[in-house]
Parts: structure tokens; C-alpha cells; sequence
């Protein structure tokens, strides 16, 4: 049984593509980078040659992978890099906080306003994650 400590990425080994199972990697003639045979990405190593990077994405973070000596793992992003758990956070507090208790303190007339704020604070976390992930 293989090791699942990350190994480092050598440029004289063929791998497996990380995104396409069927592809190898094939080294960058003078840079340290990789190219898919099959799906035509760019990959580069990074992190002391112990992980790989896809370049070229559409996804919001860079897709990354580290080498266990017979498959690749993905390197998850850690919690601080990702605002889409902080928006949820905010949304989950103003949903379950703070509007039933606005309802509560809201008398007849001021219960529009109260509602306006509500959704204008719910709004603002996904114009947050909207912002940061487009491109």
C-alpha cells in the first residue's frame, strides 16, 4: 500500500491529469510547468514542488493538487481564504437573529421599514460572494 504523504512533484515522471483521469502530463520544455495531452490545461508547480496548480481556470480559487506517489489530492483552500462560509454566516444570523426579533419589536406602521432593512441586509452578503467571484 502506498503512502499517502505528499510527495515531491518530479519533471522526469509522467502523471496522471488531476482533471482528466485519461490524460498524462507532460513537462513545459524550460519552465516548470506541465501540460495536459488531453484536455490542453497548464499546470504549475508550486509550494517547494509539491504542489501542482492549474493556471489556466474559470473557477473563482485555483484548483490545486498534491502527489501521494500514485494519485493526486486535492488541496482544499483553508476557511479564511473563502467568503462564501463568512456570507452564509452572515446571512444565517440575520435570518435567524435579527429578523425575528425585528418582527417582534416592529409595531403596525414600522413593519415595511423594518422588513426593507432585513432584506437590504440580506442582500449585502450575496452582493459580497457575487463580487468575489466573478471574474
Amino acid at each position: 500500500m502506498q503512502s499517502q504523504k505528499p510527495e515531491k512533484i518530479d519533471f522526469n515522471t509522467e502523471y496522471p491529469c488531476p482533471c482528466r483521469r485519461r490524460g498524462q502530463l507532460i513537462p513545459i520544455t524550460l519552465t516548470e510547468a506541465f501540460g495536459c495531452d488531453r484536455c490542453q490545461q497548464i499546470f504549475v508547480v508550486e509550494d517547494n514542488g509539491h504542489v501542482l496548480e492549474q493556471l489556466s481556470t474559470t473557477y473563482p480559487y485555483k484548483r490545486a493538487w498534491r502527489w501521494t506517489g500514485n494519485s493526486w489530492h486535492v488541496v482544499q483552500p483553508r476557511l479564511g481564504e473563502s467568503y462564501l462560509p463568512i456570507a452564509l454566516g452572515i446571512l444565517f444570523v440575520l435570518v435567524i437573529i435579527w429578523l425575528p426579533l425585528a418582527l417582534r419589536l416592529a409595531n403596525g406602521s414600522s413593519i415595511i421599514a423594518w422588513a426593507m432593512v432585513a432584506v437590504l441586509l440580506a442582500v449585502l452578503p450575496a452582493l459580497m460572494v457575487w463580487l468575489t467571484y466573478r471574474r
